[in-house]
């Protein structure tokens, strides 16, 4: 699997110098990483957990084990204030220590999964996560808007520190098959997946990145204008790629539900096949890890986030064609008057 997808030169992440060398993963039997978590009001934070801390975990996952978790969740989300108190109790029977800040989480540990479910607190969350030079993972969606999508790699970069973040979706053993060249080159995808709206959040960003990274996985970065169909129940976004590519997501809200999609190539035409859950990406994350190799580019992860800003803006034009680049440039000019990017200028 490519592990770094045409990262432009000044817009990648400046990786393993500040990589502390424990953290290589040359040897057959790696250095324990003590991994810590915020945010306990998703189930990934549990699956995750109970996978890394497994007695029996296989060896692409050992010495890679859970140790602390700061339990923040979302006031105005229902979901968020009610699944905090019984993930904190379930985190706990599994050994893992529950601290009352972030800062006491970073004394205790080595590498960082953000988990709370509410993208909009996740830049102020990773600022101290990046500043300490922790690996960070952040958990779907990377952020609650474009702009702090941006920041969030922004400050990477700064810091010099790894970050990542991805839907497990990308991992999914069809779409990863797809990439690699297994119906030729692409021409084109129909991706799909439940597209649960929250109020709180741009449209697709909740649940709909799923498909979207679908679709990414198998067609690339290059999406360069959105046209979307907006119903009650469905959403058809279709991007047209820059070399005069065609991809299409379809959410779905009424009627089943399910992820998938077909995949149409060079040589042969292929479904994307069903979802394999998370233990592909758990991998993906733990090389992560040692390495400070992320899986995904900054350029590609942004870009799914342009996409599904863009898909808003044309549903709000009534359909109107939204360009990808004209979406970033905004993102940019305004994660640049950001607060914390006064204190990198107070620095230099």
């Amino acid at each position: 699997m490519k592990r770094s997808l045409l990262l432009l030169a000044a817009a990648s992440l400046v990786l393993p110098a500040f990589v502390p060398a424990a953290l290589a993963d040359n040897d057959a039997d790696p250095p324990r990483l003590r991994a810590g978590i915020i945010g306990l009001d998703t189930s990934h934070a549990i699956a995750f957990t109970r996978l890394l801390n497994d007695e029996e975990v296989a060896p692409d996952l050992a010495n890679c084990r859970v140790v602390a978790a700061f339990p923040e969740g979302s006031p105005d989300i229902e979901s968020s204030v009610r699944r905090v108190p019984e993930y904190t109790e379930q985190i706990r029977k599994m050994g893992v220590e529950i601290v009352d800040s972030i800062e006491a989480l970073l004394e205790r540990v080595d590498v960082v999964m953000l988990e709370t479910n509410d993208g909009r607190p996740h830049l102020e969350q990773a600022l101290p996560v990046l500043r300490a030079g922790k690996p960070l993972f952040v958990d779907k969606p990377v952020a609650g808007c474009l702009r702090d999508a941006v920041a969030i790699y922004d400050a990477a970069r700064h810091y010099q520190t790894p970050v990542f973040s991805s839907s497990s979706l990308r991992f999914t053993e069809g779409a990863q098959e797809i990439r690699a060249g297994a119906i030729g080159d692409v021409i084109g995808c129909d991706a799909y997946s439940p597209a649960s709206l929250e109020p709180t959040h741009p449209d697709l960003y909740w649940y709909g990145i799923h498909g979207v990274e679908t679709l990414f996985t198998v067609m690339g970065p290059g999406c360069e204008s959105v046209v979307r169909v907006h119903t009650p129940d469905t959403d058809v976004v279709v991007g047209t790629w820059s070399d005069g590519r065609i991809g299409t997501f379809r959410g779905i809200r009424a009627g089943r539900r399910g992820f998938g999609g077909m995949a149409f190539g060079s040589e042969a035409i292929r479904e994307i096949g069903p979802y394999t859950g998370y233990r592909p990406m758990m991998v993906e994350m733990v090389h992560f890890f040692r390495t400070g190799e992320p899986p995904v580019s900054e350029e590609e992860t942004l870009e799914i986030y342009a996409f599904m800003s863009a898909a808003d803006e044309s549903k709000e034009a009534d359909g109107a064609p939204v360009q990808i680049a004209d979406v970033l440039e905004q993102a940019r000019k305004e994660a640049a008057q950001l607060p914390h990017t006064a204190d990198w200028n107070a620095d230099d």
